[in-house]
Formats: C-alpha cells, sequence, structure tokens
C-alpha cells in the first residue's frame, strides 16, 4: 500500500511546525557584515599583488607558513589516496 500526502506551506510554515527557530535575523546580519568587508576591501581583492601581501600579512612570517601550509596540503593528499 503506498500512501501520499502533500503538505501546501510556506518555509516559515514548516520550521514552526517543526520547532525550528528562525536564522533569518543572523542570515541577514552575516551577509551585510559581509558586503561591508567586501566593498571596503574590494581593491585588495581585484588585484591579486594586493590580496598575496594581505595573505602574507596576516599568515606572520608569510613564506614559512606558506610552506608549511602547502606541505601539510600534500602529506593530506597523500594519505588519503594511498599512496
Amino acid at each position: 500500500m503506498k500512501l501520499t500526502i502533500n503538505v501546501d506551506c510556506t518555509p516559515e510554515e514548516a520550521r514552526s511546525f517543526f520547532g525550528l527557530p528562525d536564522v533569518q535575523p543572523v542570515n541577514d546580519l552575516l551577509v551585510s557584515s559581509l558586503e561591508t568587508r567586501v566593498k571596503e576591501n574590494i581593491d585588495t581583492l581585484s588585484d591579486p599583488q594586493k590580496y598575496f601581501d594581505k595573505v602574507m600579512q596576516m599568515s606572520g612570517s608569510g613564506v614559512e607558513n606558506m610552506q608549511k601550509m602547502f606541505a601539510a596540503a600534500i602529506a593530506g593528499a597523500t594519505k588519503s589516496d594511498g599512496r
């Protein structure tokens, strides 16, 4: 026996029915914060050299940390590959 039930409701009604929280205000806050940060840093994001310089500043000693990051990524890839 096959039983099909169709429910016509909005996402808000479904969320309320299952007792899930409304995360729209948090999402709006995150999106607006991200938009602000992108607008502030648009010149850095559009210029690869400025972006690379910014990444190097954030990573501390720069090249050494970048090398460690790549080494860890390669080690992780080879472990998951089974080689």
